[in-house]
């Protein structure tokens, strides 16, 4: 690993620590030449994953993609950094739980908005209102007076 500083080519690992519910490491390294301490994270990586689009084009899983999406329905939500690296290593760990190597853009888009749901109701709608490509406001109406029931029925469990 090179040095941000510097750009020497050696750097020690000085120490090491799980990150993200242990499915990322974090370690703190330490330039040889400046001493210059600075920390990198190792990251569960997909590979081989293809994603079949709805007009059958295959495109390599990319990763980024995902991230954007995610930020911009989360966008001035009250989401930590620390909660959204959660949310997409548990979206990459269950596209790796369908131990296959091509997925439909639709399977995708039901695990992100299951994940959605369960951390952010507004996130979710603006979520679901691209990807289920609501055509009017019928559509998108049904979809909040679903959240709203099932709402309702786990305040009546409390």
């Amino acid at each position: 690993m090179r040095c941000p500083v510097c750009h020497h080519h050696d750097s020690k690992v000085v120490d090491s620590r799980s990150a993200n519910d242990g499915f990322s490491i974090r370690r703190r390294r330490e330039c040889q030449k400046c001493s210059f301490r600075f920390s990198t994270y190792e990251d569960l990586e997909i590979l081989d994953l293809s994603i079949i689009k709805r007009n059958g084009n295959r495109e390599s899983y990319q990763r980024d993609k995902m991230v954007k999406g995610l930020k911009r329905a989360l966008e001035k939500r009250p989401i930590t950094d620390e909660d959204f690296k959660k949310l997409t290593g548990a979206i990459e760990r269950d596209l790796q739980k369908m131990r296959k190597n091509e997925v439909t853009s639709s399977q995708v888009g039901k695990i992100v908005m299951d994940h959605l749901k369960e951390i952010d109701l507004v996130g979710y709608i603006r979520f679901a209102s691209v990807y289920q490509s609501f055509s009017d406001v019928q559509e998108f109406s049904q979809e909040l007076n679903k959240l709203i029931s099932k709402q309702g029925k786990k305040e009546k469990k409390k």
